[in-house]
């Protein structure tokens, strides 16, 4: 094992906050509204603005936004909803939430992302876009009742269709801004949609199924309903207040981690390591994480904690943890999410990582692989 590194550590993500987004906090700490008031409309607004959809509607964090779009999509008991077993758990739970069964398809060895020709007969589809990287939806062989993308880690990302978020060919989108995140509101997440129903729907669902009634008879402006079983899923006007002054640094941080991951695949290009996919010509990862595969991965991967460096993996398959037993499913099933897992481990990548930051993590990862 490598000797433990008293340097910094260096995390394999983080949030990049700066004095603006500070101020911007500031300013709502001091003002009237602290919880769900004109803040979150501007940022819904700027969500709109980022990926040319109709609607965003933003909730207290990305698998509460998931949730919230099955519920609204009318997925329920007896609905089968397929989805990519290489993802954050979250992915599939918010199937279970609404008591749908969640289904799995096999991952494209060349993308990571589920293979879209795998997905069959089902009646909703949640396409992750893994690392960043966009789904291709259109070579879905037929289109399910129900799409909705999670694209956790793909704000910023386009298709050939646009900025991923514009549902060109999907009912709902799905993001997340934990720390992690292309950009951060703290914990949040958000929906956008081009449906009004939809977009209504979603907004009922994060408030305890509440609708005014102010017209109501012998009522007055007070006079509200709820109509059906919601929750509290608001997110605040002080997490938006950071979310509308990160999303005017978006894309600098995207260039940022474009600029890193190609540094990776030119400094690693001599190395006994898988590097991750570009996007395909017309299409623009979002370069969330730099997933790379490696022999002997736990052995790597305790050597470069040892010293400082904040590897993770991305993920222990969906369909491995004891929630999804009853689904009966074996390893076997899943022949190259199980080839990937084996030696997926996920690099240091945040636009604050400097070039020398950098320079360590291969070091380091050099170093590991030929311990």
């Amino acid at each position: 094992m490598l000797s433990t590194n008293t340097r910094a550590r260096i995390p394999y993500g983080r949030q990049t906050i700066g004095d603006d987004d500070v101020a911007a906090v500031v300013d709502v700490l001091r003002g009237e509204w602290l919880t769900t008031g004109p803040t979150v409309a501007r940022f819904e607004d700027a969500l709109c603005c980022v990926t040319d959809a109709k609607h965003a509607i933003a909730f207290a964090n990305g698998t509460a936004a998931l949730h919230a779009s099955m519920w609204a999509a009318g997925i329920g008991a007896g609905d089968r909803v397929v989805t990519s077993p290489l993802s954050f758990a979250a992915s599939a739970t918010c199937a279970t939430y609404v008591g749908a069964t969640p289904a799995f398809v096999d991952i494209d060895s060349r993308t990571l992302n589920l293979d879209p020709k795998l997905v069959g007969a089902c009646d909703a589809l949640v396409a992750v876009h893994y690392a960043g990287l966009p789904v291709d939806l259109a070579a879905v062989p037929t289109r399910p009742r129900v799409i909705v993308e999670d694209a956790a880690h793909a704000l910023g990302a386009r298709t050939p269709d646009g900025p991923v978020g514009n549902c060109a060919r999907s009912d709902m989108c799905v993001f997340s801004f934990h720390p992690v995140k292309a950009i951060t509101t703290g914990e949040g997440g958000a929906v956008t949609t081009n449906s009004d129903e939809y977009a209504q729907r979603l907004r009922q669902f994060r408030s305890h199924g509440i609708v005014p009634r102010p017209d109501a008879a012998g009522e007055g402006g007070w006079y509200y309903e709820v109509e059906t079983l919601g929750y509290n899923y608001r997110i605040t006007d002080v997490q938006c207040a950071l979310g509308v002054s990160q999303l005017a640094k978006l894309s600098r941080f995207i260039t940022r981690r474009h600029e890193l991951a190609e540094r990776y695949h030119a400094l690693l290009a001599d190395l006994p390591v898988q590097l991750p996919p570009a996007a395909p010509a017309g299409s623009r990862h979002g370069h969330h994480i730099f997933p790379v595969r490696v022999p002997e991965r736990r052995r790597v991967y305790d050597d470069m904690q040892a010293a400082g460096i904040g590897v993770q993996v991305h993920y222990v398959p969906i369909y491995r943890h004891p929630l999804y037993r009853d689904l009966a499913l074996s390893c076997s099933d899943f022949p190259e999410t199980e080839r990937a897992y084996r030696g997926l481990l996920s690099l240091p990548l945040y636009p604050s990582l400097t070039d020398e930051e950098q320079d360590r993590v291969v070091d380091t990862l050099r170093a590991a692989l030929h311990a």
